[in-house]
């Protein structure tokens, strides 16, 4: 009798990651959640701090801030703009096949993000400035002290920004493959969060000193 054997099954065929597949994982954007959220609570207890001080001391002195702050919220609030706008065109440029935009046209709204950002800084540096020319120091009052805290630390944490968007140009720059959507929008999370948190804090400023 004779036996017919079926040929042995070949393995699954694994097929190779395409383009439409995430090029990265979701680490960054993880790590970047994980920083607002120490970074609230930072504020947030030193906003606790500020208000326990304020009422139980009557060495508080009220001040007016400097009228250039209004300017660089206005400057950071465009940045955030032309950051969103960058984000939404690069990756729709990446997701049309065989479409591509021209690297000065496709980069050159996060070059302007970055200046955006580096101007706020030196306005933030004009500030301090004009409050120093006032007889306005860290240690003139807890109301002066608590204006160079916040400011201070959030020119940091947006510094910090910077280099961020700085990684994320220098990949798209370099980037011969997929673009990193991934670190892209990672940043832009980030510097969003960075202008909410200054809105809260010009606003919590203008309240308290």
């Amino acid at each position: 009798m004779l036996t017919v054997t079926s040929p042995p099954s070949s393995p699954p065929r694994v097929s190779p990651p395409t383009a439409t597949q995430p090029p990265e994982s979701k680490a960054a954007e993880t790590g970047v959640w994980m920083g607002i959220a120490t970074i609230s609570m930072s504020f947030a207890a030193l906003t606790s701090a500020m208000v326990v001080r304020q009422s139980g001391a009557p060495d508080w002195q009220h001040f007016q801030l400097p009228p250039i702050l209004y300017f660089n919220t206005l400057i950071l609030l465009m940045s955030s703009l032309t950051l969103e706008s960058a984000r939404r065109r690069i990756t729709a440029a990446a997701g049309q096949v065989g479409s591509l935009v021209p690297p000065v046209q496709r980069l050159a709204e996060l070059y302007l993000t970055l200046t955006l950002g580096l101007l706020f800084v030196m306005g933030q540096v004009v500030a301090w400035r004009q409050l120093a020319a006032q007889g306005l120091f860290l240690a003139t009052s807890p109301s002066s002290a608590f204006f160079y805290l916040f400011t201070a630390l959030h020119g940091l944490h947006l510094l910090g920004g910077l280099v961020g968007l700085l990684y994320v140009l220098h990949r798209l720059r370099q980037a011969t493959g997929p673009v990193p959507r991934t670190a892209l929008g990672a940043a832009t999370l980030y510097w969003h969060f960075m202008d909410v948190l200054w809105v809260y804090l010009l606003a919590l400023l203008t309240i308290r000193v």
